[in-house]
């Protein structure tokens, strides 16, 4: 079997996986939401839902608005919020901001918490979702590769990163109890090359960031100020695949909010970040 065949066979592996995943959650729970970042993890899941359900996106997609997002991101999300023809929710916390928290006053993990997983928390009080389907990777961080495919959260959000559901045979945790919700996590064997590589395969939109500008792109984005590119002339998905084979920097090298402190991340993620 040649290379291209391994690789054709591993990523439909990987979307048969994650397809599954996606009917389990909408048939499990009542009340499913899907936060989309618009970046190429987020812009993968919008195409695997599209996949799962016969060309449609079957619940809302959030996108926790802090602000502080780079333009570019903004227009992409107006053109695939058309394009998909999504039930796009946008929320940004405003009790926050009028208390002046932004990145301007405040360090990385506070304006993390504050307008990313405290917003989170309010608009799921508002719309009650018991599910939230996100596009974290085992690969991404040492805290992500904690998870399962479906996590528990309590109702304060907080995840217990060191009592975590067994899945044998695929038996999800799919009862949660009042105020709680499940993350269900369809990319959660995914790696960034394989991310790449069905991008590729499928021609997924995704945002010109990514691609190499004057010597600099963007591997991972979040808020603009505190979202570095890196050294790169990878123009094309393919220079960007092999770029990624070779490098030892890590995928959110370019996010401050990981390394603001030690094990920031997992201090995030425990109190709910996504």
């Amino acid at each position: 079997m040649t290379d291209s065949n391994n690789t054709r066979t591993h990523l439909d592996q990987l979307e048969s996986q994650s397809i599954f995943i996606f009917r389990e959650a909408f048939h499990a729970f009542k009340n499913v939401v899907m936060p989309w970042s618009m970046g190429k993890d987020s812009n993968v899941l919008i195409w695997l839902a599209r996949k799962a359900f016969f060309g449609r996106v079957p619940f809302p997609v959030l996108h926790i608005d802090t602000t502080y997002e780079f333009p570019e991101m903004l227009e992409f999300r107006a053109w695939a919020e058309n394009h998909y023809k999504l039930k796009l929710i946008v929320k940004i916390n405003e009790e926050a901001r009028a208390r002046g928290v932004g990145y301007e006053t405040h360090d990385p993990v506070t304006v993390t918490h504050e307008l990313k997983t405290v917003a989170l928390q309010q608009v799921l009080m508002e719309y009650k979702w018991d599910a939230i389907i996100t596009g974290i990777r085992r690969d991404e961080d040492p805290t992500r590769a904690k998870e399962r495919y479906f996590s528990p959260r309590n109702a304060q959000m907080e995840w217990d990163y060191k009592d975590q559901p067994p899945e044998f045979w695929g038996q999800f945790a799919t009862n949660p109890g009042k105020g709680e919700h499940v993350r269900v996590q369809p990319l959660l064997d995914w790696t960034e090359v394989d991310i790449w590589r069905y991008i590729q395969r499928e021609a997924i939109p995704i945002p010109k960031m990514y691609f190499a500008r004057n010597g600099k792109r963007y591997r991972s984005l979040g808020c603009s100020p505190i979202t570095t590119p890196v050294e790169s002339n990878a123009a094309t998905i393919d220079e960007i695949i092999a770029e990624l084979e070779t490098t030892k920097t890590s995928e959110r090298a370019g996010r401050a909010q990981d390394h603001h402190e030690r094990n920031a991340m997992q201090k995030l993620r425990a109190k709910g970040f996504l």
